[in-house]
């Protein structure tokens, strides 16, 4: 719990608190990888994020063991040879809202902008660029986001033997559900 309570403090400071601020310590990061032989999935419900409603700033930080698999086995071998979450273990993006003024925080409505940033998992930064939903709710505002993601940008070695397994581009899925701070 401390290295969560540190994520979080961590993305405060780094966007500055002040009224424009919107933040989840509850984020949601899924993955699925579809092949022939097996379906993969993966989530983690303790996504820590801030976005900046003035600025589009937005960053998020996760920790790679809070990733819940429906098989133990897959969740093993994901931590201790794929992610080496011991080694690496979190996964960050710090990006920017491109045109956050497309999005109106104070009326209730569905709106579409586009982001950019950068994605570090294990010991590689990756340029992204995606376009986030946003839906706003009586003071509430939901971002979601998909991405294709390849494990071999990131450095996460596939052995021959689980190749068959594991598809060579993944899907990300984020969704964040944040309140004003």
């Amino acid at each position: 719990m401390n290295k969560f309570f540190a994520l979080t403090t961590a993305l405060c400071l780094a966007l500055g608190l002040n009224a424009d601020n919107y933040m989840t310590k509850t984020g949601t990061v899924k993955f699925f990888s579809h092949t022939t032989l097996e379906d993969i999935k993966a989530e983690n419900r303790k996504v820590v994020s801030v976005l900046n409603s003035s600025t589009g700033a937005m960053e998020f930080s996760l920790l790679m063991k809070g990733f819940d698999f429906t098989n133990q086995l897959m969740e093993d071998h994901f931590n201790e040879s794929y992610a080496e979450s011991d080694k690496y273990p979190k996964a960050t993006f710090k990006g920017t809202v491109t045109d956050i003024s497309k999005v109106d925080f104070t009326k209730d409505g569905s709106y579409t902008a586009n982001y950019t940033g950068k994605l570090t998992i294990k010991d590689v930064t990756k340029d992204i660029t995606g376009v986030a939903k946003f839906v706003i709710k009586d003071g509430k505002v939901t971002a979601t986001s998909d991405i294709k993601v390849k494990p071999k940008d990131y450095h996460i070695n596939i052995p021959a033997t689980a190749g068959a397994k594991i598809a060579e581009e993944l899907t990300v899925d984020m969704i964040m559900d944040y309140t004003k701070k």
